[in-house]
């Protein structure tokens, strides 16, 4: 796509509706051109011959061919980002993960009929998703001005309060945030760490119900527990707890005990849940005992939270552009300092477990400690942040 040209989208879906509200929320952002609609997949193959797309947003369920055959149709013979556009039902969630494995970039929900709120509430959200797409840089198949609402921060949700406020504990709590891309990114790293690795809050950009299906597949992956986080749950070792869509997530703590907040709030960098939202609870609460972990996606979400997390003595990891499907939350974490290492995606996991050590170290052996992690950390393939 040439620099400074609109995105063309191809729109398939066999409902009429869906076609018609889909390209009026893709209509409100100038960066975004609908070139065409298709009611089946024959058709839009046909689309696309006559001109190719940027991005095509895709339903599951259409007649004369399905939309998961289509996809990896077009995924081996001529890649396109491929957004998917699912309903909000568990049949719909786990052929959305399906299709997040043959290729496709990311998940828009099915938009609701009569839906003045829906339009108001993810159009941002839906074009922030199709721009995304378009700068995904896509694997193969085999290897699986317009105006604006204001850009809010994460004060909108967590004051911020000075490093001296944060509390000193022994327990770690590892944070992570994900976006484009992050699905497949999560479930690496989770899939890598032990049985007893810390305690795990990860905030993945998703719609509103596809976290709960996606806790679920991983939780029957992965070594250590996964689970769609409720208001209250504890953080403890082995258990990885992912942020509701549509939903803030907040670490806390009472006592010796860590747990999430899971709270309604307004976009904070136009996404709710936010990595920025959670981060900044971290630093608050977990402060020195904290391990950041900032992976693949679009924009600058987490930036500021993981700076402040490295204020409050935590260590932070950033995953790099080579392993990356959008390396936008990474380069922004970069660009503010917020980072210690830049590693490939399958060394975060060993350099997390490796950090534990460093946070353990009194304060006149961590300068040490920092060393000795970096020297083994570049033996895994990492590379010090200040070389970005």
């Amino acid at each position: 796509m040439a620099a400074g040209s609109r995105i063309k989208v191809l729109i398939v879906d066999d409902s009429a509706v869906v076609r018609q509200v889909l390209s009026a929320v893709l209509a409100t952002d100038a960066a975004i051109e609908v070139i065409g609609v298709a009611a089946d997949p024959l058709i839009a193959a046909e689309k696309i011959r006559q001109q190719r797309p940027d991005v095509i947003t895709l339903d599951v369920e259409m007649p004369r061919m399905d939309g998961l055959t289509f996809l990896q149709k077009i995924m081996s013979q001529h890649p396109i980002p491929v957004v998917m556009c699912s309903s909000l039902t568990e049949k719909g969630a786990e052929a959305s993960f399906r299709a997040l494995q043959y290729g496709a970039v990311d998940i828009i929900n099915k938009p609701r009929l009569g839906a003045k709120q829906y339009l108001e509430d993810s159009a941002l959200q839906i074009c922030d998703t199709v721009k995304a797409a378009a700068q995904a840089r896509l694997r193969p198949l085999s290897d699986r001005s317009q105006t604006l609402e204001p850009k809010l921060n994460a004060d909108a949700v967590i004051r911020r309060v000075p490093v001296g406020e944060t509390f000193k504990t022994t327990d770690k709590v590892v944070a992570v945030g994900a976006s484009t891309g992050g699905t497949e990114a999560l479930r690496l790293f989770l899939e890598a760490l032990p049985h007893d690795a810390p305690g795990i809050v990860i905030v993945q950009h998703m719609p509103e119900h596809f976290t709960a299906a996606f806790a679920k597949r991983l939780n029957g992956l992965c070594r250590v527990a996964v689970k769609e986080a409720v208001n209250g749950d504890t953080v403890i070792p082995g258990r990885a707890l992912i942020a509701p869509g549509n939903r803030h997530m907040l670490l806390k703590r009472s006592g010796a005990r860590y747990y999430v907040e899971v709270t309604e709030g307004p976009l904070v960098c136009r996404h709710r849940p936010s990595v920025d939202v959670l981060f900044r609870s971290v630093a608050r609460y977990a402060g020195k005992n904290a391990i950041g972990v900032i992976m693949t996606g679009m924009g600058d979400d987490g930036a500021r939270g993981m700076l402040e997390m490295k204020e409050a003595g935590g260590y932070n990891l950033a995953q790099d552009e080579e392993s990356c499907i959008v390396f936008g939350m990474p380069k922004e974490a970069i660009k503010a300092g917020a980072v210690h290492l830049v590693l490939p995606l399958e060394k975060i996991a060993p350099a997390v477990l490796r950090a534990q050590l460093l946070l353990d170290a009194a304060p006149g052996e961590r300068g040490r400690k920092e060393q000795q992690l970096r020297d083994a950390i570049y033996t895994l393939g990492g590379t010090d942040a200040k070389t970005h």
